[in-house]
C-alpha cells in the first residue's frame, strides 16, 4: 500500500508551477507575460492543458514536431523542466487576444465545428482535455498555421486525428474555424 501511494503522489511532485515560473523566462519573450502572446506567430500558452503542453514539448524535443525557432530552447531541457513549466502555463489566465471577428465567418466556423464534430476531443467551450489543446481564445494566425499544416502533413505530431478532420476542410472552412474558435 506504501509503494501505491508513493506512485500515485509521484505526477503531482514532479510538476512545480513556481520553478516553471523561473524557467519559463527564456519562453517569455515570445509566448508573452504569463504566456499570453501578443502575436498571431506564437500560441497563447496560458490556460493551456499541462498535459498538452508537456507532450508538445517533448515532440519538440524529440523531433516529431518542428519549429527552428523553438530547438534551441528545448535543448538542455529535462523532463522535470518540462513539466514544471507545462504546470506554470496551465495555471496563467489566458487573457483576450484582441481578434476582430467576422460575423459571418465565425458563423460558418461554428457550423463547420458542429458538422466535423470538434468539440468531441476539444469538448464543450473548445476548453480542451488532458492532450487535446484549448483552442478557444487562440490566435487567428496560429489557428489557420496549425490546420493547414495538419492538412498538408507538415504537422503530424496526433496520431492522424486532425490530419484526418484537416484535410476535408478548405481554405474558406479553415478560416471560418479560426474566426470562430479565436472569437471564443
Amino acid at each position: 500500500m506504501l509503494v501505491a501511494l508513493l506512485f500515485t503522489s509521484l505526477p503531482a511532485q514532479a510538476q512545480d508551477a513556481q520553478a516553471g515560473a523561473r524557467k519559463a523566462e527564456p519562453c517569455l519573450a515570445c509566448h508573452g507575460p504569463g504566456g499570453n502572446s501578443p502575436s498571431g506567430q506564437f500560441p497563447i500558452l496560458a490556460g493551456q492543458t499541462a498535459r498538452y503542453i508537456y507532450l508538445q514539448l517533448k515532440d519538440f524535443k524529440e523531433g516529431r514536431r518542428t519549429e527552428p525557432t523553438m530547438m534551441p530552447f528545448l535543448e538542455n531541457l529535462t523532463r522535470e523542466d518540462m513539466l514544471d513549466l507545462a504546470a506554470f502555463f496551465a495555471a496563467q489566465k489566458p487573457r483576450p487576444n484582441g481578434f476582430k471577428v467576422d460575423a459571418a465567418k465565425a458563423a460558418k466556423g461554428k457550423a463547420k465545428a458542429a458538422e466535423t464534430l470538434c468539440t468531441m476531443c476539444h469538448q464543450g467551450g473548445f476548453l480542451g482535455q488532458n492532450e487535446i489543446p484549448r483552442v478557444a481564445g487562440q490566435h487567428y494566425e496560429y489557428i489557420v498555421k496549425q490546420l493547414k499544416d495538419f492538412k498538408t502533413a507538415r504537422r503530424t505530431n496526433d496520431a492522424g486525428n486532425m490530419a484526418s478532420v484537416s484535410k476535408t476542410l478548405s481554405d474558406d472552412d479553415i478560416e471560418a474555424l479560426a474566426n470562430y474558435l479565436a472569437d471564443l
